[in-house]
């Protein structure tokens, strides 16, 4: 049994989520890690985040069923009850929400709420099953924690929080189309309009490849506004470089699932090494632009 309510909190998530979480602190930091406030940090963002996917899961019993990948899950199964999983969601986000607020700053708990609502309410509730624009709309709380992680350290909300934010949102974009071409049966089954499905498996191609770009500039701008260093510099742009190499070779790909898989495998690669990078490669900015 408690394996089940370990897996209603989606650990692949999790641990994105802690690796961003992660990437934002170390921005901050610059190299000098409150330890305690890190982990803290850790632990409510991940409280608050397996709060969320417990409900999403049992909003997404009916489509879950449809797929392959998740028409084992506990709550399709009926091996844990609604109320149980609410039940747990309310301790797992209580206790995360009070972390933040008690031990971290208003900030860290403010991003944490957007991250939440969205991922529940717009999401979840809203969006994943009715628009096209669904992705654009998880990524918002997709890259909420780089930005928790951020502001527990800053305590505040400056250019280089606002940079993380929109470079996190848009590695989200062919990050979650990737798994959705890997996974199109899955989905085009549970009538779920994200892109690869609703418009076409080219058109993704085309549009990941945009947003790679735009991702590998938002990213560049935390040197070019002095955020980050020069190795930071090296490493983003080799790693974005080759990402969007295997972008291109999606195009003459005679197997999209294995590109996709491919694609996918290094975005996540891509983002970690990124994230733990800031260990080392964050600076001071000659001058901080702060917007609240």
């Amino acid at each position: 049994m408690l394996k089940k309510y370990l897996f209603l909190t989606k650990p692949g998530i999790l641990f994105g989520n802690f690796v961003t979480t992660l990437g934002g602190y170390f921005l901050a930091a610059q190299g000098s890690v409150d330890f305690l406030l890190l982990l803290i940090t850790l632990l409510g963002t991940t409280l608050v985040v397996a709060s969320g996917c417990v409900v999403n899961n049992v909003i997404d019993q009916d489509i879950d069923q449809k797929m392959q990948r998740t028409q084992n899950r506990a709550m399709v199964k009926k091996s844990v009850s609604v109320p149980g999983a609410l039940v747990y969601s309310l301790v797992l986000g209580v206790i995360g929400f009070s972390i933040l607020w008690f031990w971290v700053n208003a900030y860290a708990f403010l991003f944490a709420v957007i991250g939440f609502v969205v991922y529940v309410v717009f999401y979840s509730l809203w969006t994943k099953r009715t628009t096209i624009h669904q992705t654009v709309i998880g990524s918002i709380s997709g890259a909420s924690p780089p930005v928790i992680g951020y502001t527990a350290v800053s305590n505040e909300f400056d250019l280089a929080a606002l940079l993380i934010f929109i470079g996190y949102a848009l590695w989200q974009m062919p990050h979650s189309w990737a798994i959705a071409v890997y996974r199109f049966d899955d989905y085009k089954n549970a009538g779920i309009p994200i892109l690869p499905v609703a418009r076409s498996v080219l058109r993704t191609k085309i549009e990941s490849l945009i947003y790679v770009v735009l991702f590998t500039i938002a990213m560049n701008a935390l040197f070019v506004y002095g955020y980050a260093n020069w190795l930071y510099l090296v490493i983003l742009n080799g790693l974005c470089i080759y990402w969007f190499y295997i972008g291109v070779l999606g195009f003459k790909a005679e197997n999209d699932q294995l590109w996709a898989k491919r694609f996918f495998l290094f975005s996540v690669i891509l983002i970690t090494i990124i994230s733990i990078c800031f260990s080392f490669t964050s600076q001071a900015p000659p001058t901080k632009i702060v917007f609240f």
